[in-house]
């Protein structure tokens, strides 16, 4: 009996360190790790956008909209893995339209848990996670997917480069096509917030990993609208799978560097 009651109250007590130390925020990256800033040019608003496309552009910047060829984002996140919400902090940076780097690590009282290092660089994508590496033509579909998808945090970018197409659906939704591959394309849906005007949503039919021979419904939510570092900005962005009823993660953005170098972080070693 003594034994079975001590086994319990040894339990009880492992549970409450594990629960007690995933509470604990992270440690930002640190600014010496993220680029130095350039310049940002402007450039008309586009007259010829959809609608609710246009509404929301005029709502974020007014006529003019920001050019933006590089950027590097940073922030804290919560990551769903085997049901376990774990605290996290992250750093993406984009070569806009063409290619990004993800570094995301988990954490446990602060300390470095899990890492995740994602890559999409010249049209082929690699995702190098805690219990392997995964690529092929299933990885990099859905890496360009999200090329294009995490524009949602420097969103004049889908209206500066001509390659990102709109289409009218109706008030409060419209279609953007994307380029992929050497002569392929891929369709996200864009929902908007009748009320704000602004993206409330976006989905588009993605490969889960390197094994998925059909693709899932795959959502982003914009939880909230804001500005950082003088550049509007989804501030927290959630995403998850049709058939999982619960996001994956949720980024918390902290952080925006724009038009700064980033090639060398692109195709630095693994690390963080």
């Amino acid at each position: 009996m003594h034994w079975i009651l001590g086994t319990a109250i040894g339990v009880a007590v492992v549970a409450a360190v594990a629960w007690a130390g995933l509470q604990v925020r992270p440690a930002p990256y640190p600014e010496a790790g993220a680029s130095v800033g350039g310049p940002v040019a402007t450039t008309a608003l586009p007259d010829d956008l959809p609608a609710p496309v246009a509404r929301f552009y005029r709502t974020l910047y007014g006529e003019e909209l920001p050019v933006y060829e590089t950027m590097v984002l940073s922030g804290r996140a919560t990551l769903r893995i085997a049901g376990v919400p774990l605290p996290a902090r992250w750093r993406f940076t984009h070569d806009v339209g063409d290619a990004y780097r993800h570094e995301i690590t988990t954490t446990w009282f602060g300390l470095p848990l899990l890492r995740v290092d994602e890559r999409f660089v010249d049209g082929v994508g690699r995702m190098r996670l805690p219990f392997g590496t995964e690529e092929g033509p299933a990885i990099d579909q859905g890496a360009n997917l999200a090329l294009w998808a995490e524009a949602l945090w420097f969103p004049a970018a889908l209206a500066t480069d001509p390659r990102a197409e709109w289409s009218s659906v109706d008030d409060a939704t419209a279609l953007l096509r994307v380029p992929f591959g050497a002569d392929g394309s891929e369709t996200l849906v864009v929902r908007f917030d009748p009320e704000t005007g602004t993206v409330a949503l976006l989905e588009a039919m993605r490969f889960k990993g390197a094994d998925a021979t059909a693709k899932t419904l795959w959502l982003n939510h914009a939880g909230a609208w804001g500005t950082v570092d003088g550049h509007p900005t989804a501030t927290e962005a959630s995403v998850r799978w049709l058939d999982d009823g619960r996001p994956w993660a949720t980024f918390r953005v902290e952080s925006i560097v724009a038009n700064g170098e980033v090639a060398t972080r692109l195709r630095a070693p693994n690390g963080h």
